[in-house]
This record gives C-alpha cells, sequence and structure tokens, in this order.
C-alpha cells in the first residue's frame, strides 16, 4: 500500500489513475477476476492494436492519464479497507479513477470513498444482473450486493441499472424500495438518453455484453449488448466522470483474449471520456 501511495502523491489533480485491484473474494460461483488486470493491461498495450481512443485522443502521448499499477490486496478481511483507502487518497488529490477489477464487490468500497468528495454523485451501472440482493448464499457483500449496500447507505443520489436481464421478484422488489432506475434488456433501445447528474461513476460489469462478445464472464447470460453499444453510450456520457470501474473479467473463462481485448477498448474510451471534460 505505501508505495502505491507514493505514485498517487505524484499525480497532478485532475489527472485519471488507471488502478487494478485484483480481487475475487466476492465471487459466489467462479473465481478468477483476480488475474483480470494483467491481462487487460497485456490487451492495451499489445503491439496488435495502438492506445488511440476512438475520438482521436492518442493516450501514448497524452499526460493527463497514469497507470499506476495494481493494489496490493493483504487479506479478503482487510480488502474493502484497504480499496476505499486507496481510493479515498485518489479523490483527496483530485484525480479520477479508472479501475480494472475484480469482481462486483469492489464497487461498494470504492463509492464509500467516492461519497465523501461527490454526496451528490450519480452511478451507472451496466450489468446483466442487478446486484441488488439483500443477501446472497449467506452473505452480504459478494458481487451479488453491492449496489444494495450502496444504496442502503444512500453513498449516491440517483442509480440507474441498464442491460439488466436477469431479475427475479426479490431483486424487483429491491430496486422498488431503493427508487432504483432500471432500463431492462428487453426494453433497451440505444436511443434512449439516459437523464444523470453532473458528477457520474460508470460500473461496468463485462457481463453486460452478449456473451458472443464477451464469453471471459463468469456468468454467461444470452441476449445482451454489443461492444459498439457501449462504446456509443461512453462517448454519448453527459456530466462529468468521475470514476469508472471494470469488472467480473475472467480471463480463465476466455480462450482466446476477446474479452480481454473488449475490455481494453473500453477502458481506452472511459480513459479519453474523463480526460475531455
Amino acid at each position: 500500500m505505501a508505495d502505491l501511495i507514493e505514485e498517487i502523491n505524484k499525480l497532478q489533480p485532475g489527472m485519471v489513475a488507471v488502478l487494478g485491484i485484483p480481487y475475487d473474494g466476492g465471487a459466489t460461483f467462479l473465481a478468477g477476476q483476480a488475474q483480470a488486470p494483467v491481462r487487460i493491461r497485456e490487451s492495451l498495450y499489445s503491439d496488435s492494436t495502438n492506445l488511440s481512443a476512438e475520438n482521436g485522443m492518442d493516450l501514448s502521448a497524452h499526460t493527463g492519464w497514469k497507470d499506476i499499477g495494481d493494489l496490493a490486496i493483504s487479506s479478503d478481511k482487510a480488502a474493502f479497507g484497504e480499496i476505499e483507502k486507496a481510493l479515498g487518497q485518489l479523490m483527496e488529490r483530485d484525480c479520477r479513477a479508472a479501475v480494472l477489477g475484480g469482481d462486483h464487490s469492489i464497487t461498494y468500497p470504492i463509492l464509500r470513498a467516492c461519497a465523501g468528495k461527490y454526496p451528490q454523485l450519480s452511478l451507472l451501472q451496466l450489468d446483466a444482473h442487478a446486484d441488488l440482493y439483500d443477501e446472497f448464499a449467506g452473505k452480504r457483500f459478494s458481487h451479488a450486493s453491492p449496489f444494495a449496500r450502496i444504496m442502503e447507505q444512500g453513498l449516491v443520489k440517483q442509480l440507474v441499472q441498464v442491460g439488466i436481464r436477469t431479475q427475479t421478484p426479490h431483486l424487483r422488489a429491491q430496486a422498488e424500495n431503493f427508487g432504483v432506475q432500471v432500463i431492462e434488456m428487453r426494453e433497451w433501445d440505444p436511443a434512449v438518453e439516459i437523464e444523470l447528474g453532473e458528477y457520474v461513476y460508470l460500473s461496468l460489469d463485462m457481463d453486460v455484453l452478449d456473451p458472443a462478445y464477451a464469453p471471459g464472464v463468469s456468468h454467461h447470460e444470452p441476449g445482451g449488448m454489443t461492444t459498439r453499444e457501449i462504446i456509443k453510450l461512453i462517448q454519448g456520457l453527459k456530466g462529468t466522470l468521475i470514476g469508472a470501474d471494470i469488472v467480473e473479467y475472467n480471463p480463465d473463462k476466455d480462450v482466446v483474449g476477446i474479452t480481454a481485448m473488449a475490455a481494453a477498448k473500453l477502458l481506452k474510451e472511459i480513459i479519453a471520456r474523463m480526460m475531455a471534460t
């Protein structure tokens, strides 16, 4: 942690920090997401592509962002505290965070850190699953429940979920109870304009994509979004994007690296979008 804090303290205010959080202690079905940051970086820096985003921004020549490496998680018990501390340091430096998970449980401690600086934060979740369970398999802090914890603690003023296609009666009741706006995949239209506030955090679960575009996830759910739809959504986001995470990529399920390359592509677009405002 000390080495990472040293790297954070070198950042200039307003910079985008790419931070890996190799943690899968919240996975309830298949672990493996802890391997994701290194694999996404392999694709990001691969000679098979380049670091230019679609808006023409060449990230290889831009000093507005920096990859600061991975957070060293000392134990499952300490993980959330360590994640919150690292993100809190980035917020104190007035930096923006592009986080590479990891399973989706990491979004909860990330938002705990962001809420102190941005009390009126809008949270946009792109996901096949609502992750609003009060508890799942006897656990309240797994990757099935981060948004229940976020909402019950009032860490954001608004949660909008897009791409959901696995709703249960319990999850529908949770969404109604917390006042969540849910745009289910069966209702999705790329022309829909999502109304968000001035400050936005994006949580991007790779399984929001149809398995044809992202087979490297633990929970395949057919009937999802295309890569182009996600890119267009990122590029069209209104407001100031203060942070984002890309989660639930599982390299163990990604035989030829399709999902890693998709995640790297989305990361480039997220960084470029963050630096555009």
